[in-house]
């Protein structure tokens, strides 16, 4: 999932690390210092899975970032759902900035570009992603508390390594300048990243939680990064099966026999205007009488020329 998780500060060349600066202000036993302790082997392995160094190394085809971003769509429609439900609840009231960092409609605007008006009846959640989801679900509904793991693990590395790979996207997929296809990457409501980041962990520090709260916390987030990287090994698999052609956006290989739907260049292009198989669409033109009647005519001569030539 192309999404920088928040995580540990990383050393050079760490494009999923967080941490521009050191607030002097925080103590050990902060939330916001336990997760970053906490969570730096979870983080290290996540940003060593193939599909996230192929991303950062630009090597991420179209049809694989458009997969990743159904993945996040169902994702953060499930983390938002339980953060609206919890929006009074004291666990999590204080974390809640819906008009600064909910992601949910700039999905559905990335997948409009992607897929088109009828993108909805395109997609399906992967089952991977409906683990996460699952979970989600589970702790918005039963252990509120926890939901702060999720949401800290996602928007504060959004704001952070989110913004690197958004240029990577942009550059490998030759995405509009327009930002249309990465939208989820735009923050429009927050003028500072560093210091709404700041505002956020200072926020979820005043949280009023026990210690044994906060380790719960910490070990949920370490599950959200392992349902993360099984995301992205579900990802990386899929890209192993996709034929180049299929990955570029190219002309598939097709006999122009069976199932429209079956055909690989059709499934993808599915509902696009003036989209369609070229194969298909030379049987389709093949069926035309005119067309017919030429074909006939031309089958004709070549009898003839034969038969002459026998003679």
């Amino acid at each position: 999932m192309p999404s920088a998780m928040e995580g540990s500060e990383g050393g050079e060349g760490e494009i999923l690390s967080y941490e521009e600066t050191e607030d002097d202000n925080v103590s050990p036993t902060d939330l916001s210092e336990l997760l970053k302790e906490g969570t730096k082997e979870s983080h290290d392995r996540a940003e060593n899975t193939q599909f996230v160094k192929d991303f950062l190394k630009g090597r991420i085809k179209k049809e694989l970032f458009k997969r990743a971003t159904v993945a996040l769509y169902f994702t953060y429609s499930a983390l938002e759902e339980e953060m609206d439900r919890n929006k009074d609840n004291p666990v999590f009231a204080p974390l809640y900035f819906p008009l600064e960092l909910h992601r949910r409609e700039a999905l559905v605007k990335d997948l409009k570009y992607f897929y088109g008006e009828g993108w909805k009846e395109k997609i399906q959640c992967s089952e991977a992603t409906q683990h996460y989801v699952d979970r989600i679900h589970h702790v918005g509904q039963h252990e509120p508390e926890l939901l702060v793991a999720h949401a800290y693990t996602r928007y504060m590395g959004d704001l952070s390594g989110g913004q690197v790979l958004k240029k990577v996207a942009q550059r490998a997929l030759k995405l509009p300048s327009t930002e249309e296809g990465i939208q989820f990457y735009v923050f429009d409501n927050v003028s500072n990243a560093q210091q709404f980041k700041q505002l956020y962990r200072a926020r979820m520090n005043a949280l009023d939680l026990d210690k044994n709260t906060k380790e719960r916390i910490v070990e949920e987030a370490n599950r959200a990064f392992r349902f993360n990287m099984q995301v992205f090994d579900e990802l990386d698999e899929i890209g192993r099966s996709l034929t180049e052609e299929a990955q570029d956006g190219g002309l598939p290989a097709h006999d122009g026999k069976g199932d429209l739907r079956k055909c690989p260049y059709y499934a993808d292009k599915l509902g696009e205007a003036g989209a369609g198989c070229p194969c298909h669409a030379a049987v389709a033109l093949a069926k035309q009488p005119l067309v017919q009647l030429i074909l006939a005519a031309c089958v004709a001569v070549a009898a003839g020329a034969a038969a002459w030539y026998s003679m």
